[in-house]
């Protein structure tokens, strides 16, 4: 017993005291699995979500300037399909096509977007409970999920990227046909930049990993 004890307080003191690189390595272990297996877990659990907090890679939901100067940026109106060519018009002129006013578009969650780098909290999702002008999460068949603002909603789900100037169209993202099965949640809270920690550590992983670093 008493050696066991001792061994105890070593331990302790080699994680919670000592000054040394591996005792900064095993920190650093120790919050990774904290984070990944309970704390996360719980926050999602709590949320009603199984992925409570996404970072934002892309800058698809971001406005350039004011509200004014993003609502008349460049756009391309039409009916969306694989094999479409656009006409050019203006956000204005896009969203109007789904009978979305300025008035509307003021009134939705996050009306002036958010940028590469935020944090995004997300709550659970039931699908009656998603209305026009919400962010959703939803899974794609890329390798992450896609987080963009509700458009359309009847039988499916129609969805674009305040930033893009159409939806997407192709197989693997296709915004106009978004089932219920592949929501993963809602937008309900933003934190802003705090993604850049992520994106910084995904970059220098696939750095190690795949020789692919570049500096600009």
């Amino acid at each position: 017993m008493g050696e066991t004890k001792k061994l105890l307080k070593r331990v302790w003191h080699f994680i919670w005291e000592e000054n040394s690189i591996w005792s900064w390595a095993v920190n650093i272990i120790i919050a990774f699995i904290l984070i990944k297996f309970i704390i996360y877990p719980g926050i999602g659990l709590l949320l009603g979500t199984n992925l409570p907090i996404v970072a934002v890679i892309s800058e698809s939901m971001e406005h350039n300037g004011n509200f004014n100067t993003w609502w008349t940026s460049p756009a391309y109106c039409g009916e969306q399909t694989f094999t479409t060519t656009y006409t050019k018009c203006t956000q204005e002129a896009w969203y109007q096509q789904k009978n979305i006013s300025a008035a509307d578009f003021l009134q939705y969650p996050m009306h002036n977007g958010f940028n590469k780098g935020d944090i995004i909290i997300l709550t659970g999702a039931p699908y009656d409970a998603i209305k026009k002008g919400d962010i959703i999460v939803y899974q794609s068949h890329l390798s992450y999920p896609i987080i963009h603002r509700v458009v359309q909603k009847d039988d499916v789900i129609e969805t674009k990227g305040d930033h893009n100037q159409a939806q997407i169209v192709n197989p693997s993202v296709n915004e106009k046909y978004i089932t219920k099965d592949q929501v993963i949640g809602k937008a309900w809270f933003k934190i802003p930049y705090l993604g850049y920690v992520k994106i910084w550590f995904v970059d220098i992983i696939q750095c190690i990993t795949f020789s692919g670093c570049s500096f600009n």
